[in-house]
């Protein structure tokens, strides 16, 4: 099959280039802004450095825009081609029109139990990381279940319920949106699963909510990193460990996005801290699957391996991994991470093969969040620049995800 010759295969460091021309920046103007050498932001445009998570945040903030635009999401053409572009405003209109009451022909919804059963099979589905089959689900289903609340207008344990399932389908949409970069519609999708949430009854919910917009504020580099850790905090103090595995599973979590974000500050001492709560947490729940946060030892592990990727030192990440072992039933989505923060090590550790035998892996356990995931992405790139002659497997991985 034919293949383009002219691919920009600059990733990241394109983008930040052309935006620093638009405003006007000299390297070393946009590196004063960024707290970045303009040594190193010269390398990270000619793609000879990789851009760490950090500098990413940093960059953004100071060229005033999100991390998403960086990253160059959301990818078009895969959302085309996924057919999870024509979903997206049905989403957006089922979480805008939340609260209004149904009309006089809308079909009566389902029993709250077929309701419940509804919204697990979508958790299956954000386990699978299967987005275009949850994107195509969640509007009908949240225009049913905001249906029901309508219907169950007195205080009782089944308005808490319907309440705690418009939560989880929220967190539906905001895993699509977020995954493949729609940031509005995320952030849209969060304020209703917090409103939703504060009337479930279930105080983890409020906690899961709050970990997602810590994981959200990863747009905002330094200062939403900053406000990320005020969130996680202030979970942590709201949510008592009453020695039930769904809330430790639940504070382990937030250990684990705390670890995460510290390192993103370039903060180690505080990033392993974090690590290390999560990771006593882990030896009291062992492998759990709660609230479909997949934590346990081997999750705490894979948090280790993308936290010293995320500072930039893959060595250190590679030798974390090889201390990783996923079990045959691991949650595919969590899989799929764990090889695209192994791709990311070795691509930048000179480890070709290796790098694109983990984008390989991951695109066979979850194939549509690996192509829509932005790492795939400068991972990708960063291949087709290492080769004077680019492989036809590579050729075609690249087609596929759009590098």
């Amino acid at each position: 099959m034919p293949y383009p010759t002219d691919i920009d295969t600059g990733g990241i460091g394109a983008r930040i280039a052309e935006l620093r021309q638009i405003r006007g920046y000299s390297l070393r103007q946009l590196g004063q802004r960024a707290h970045v050498s303009h040594g190193m932001l010269a390398m990270i445009e000619k793609g000879d450095r990789n851009a760490s998570e950090a500098i990413v945040g940093a960059v953004a903030r100071a060229l005033g825009v999100g991390v998403s635009v960086l990253r160059g999401q959301p990818y078009r053409e895969q959302l085309q081609q996924d057919q999870i572009d024509q979903m997206l405003e049905p989403m957006g209109s089922a979480l805008d029109n939340w609260d209004v009451p149904p009309d006089d022909v809308a079909p009566t919804p389902r029993s709250l139990e077929e309701l419940y059963q509804a919204t697990m099979d979508t958790r299956a589905m954000r386990e699978r990381a299967e987005l275009g089959q949850l994107a195509a689900v969640l509007p009908s289903l949240l225009e049913e279940l905001a249906h029901a609340v309508h219907l169950h207008d007195r205080p009782g344990r089944d308005r808490e319920r319907l309440h705690w399932c418009q939560a989880e389908a929220a967190r539906g949409v905001w895993r699509v949106a977020y995954r493949i970069g729609e940031m509005h519609l995320a952030r849209l999708a969060l304020s209703r699963m917090g409103t939703a949430a504060a009337q479930s009854g279930d105080p983890r919910q409020v906690a899961i909510e709050r970990w997602m917009r810590a994981q959200t504020s990863f747009e905002g580099g330094k200062p939403g990193l900053d406000i990320g850790l005020r969130l996680l905090h202030q979970a942590l103090r709201d949510l008592d460990d009453d020695g039930d595995v769904g809330t430790q599973a639940v504070r382990g979590a937030l250990y684990l996005k705390g670890s995460i974000l510290a390192s993103r500050q370039g903060d180690k001492e505080a990033s392993d801290a974090w690590l290390e709560e999560a990771r006593g947490m882990a030896r009291q729940t062992g492998e759990t699957t709660s609230y479909e946060l997949t934590f346990g030892p081997t999750n705490v592990a894979q948090h280790a391996v993308a936290a010293a990727a995320d500072r930039d030192d893959h060595g250190e990440a590679l030798e974390l991994a090889r201390d990783v072992h996923l079990p045959e039933d691991y949650p595919p989505g969590r899989a799929g991470h764990f090889y695209l923060d192994l791709a990311r090590a070795q691509v930048w550790t000179a480890q070709h093969d290796a790098a694109f035998g983990s984008l390989l892996k991951a695109k066979e356990v979850a194939p549509q969040q690996t192509r829509h995931h932005p790492q795939v992405h400068e991972t990708a790139a960063a291949l087709r620049r290492a080769r004077v002659r680019i492989p036809d497997p590579l050729r075609e991985f690249s087609l596929w995800c759009g590098v």
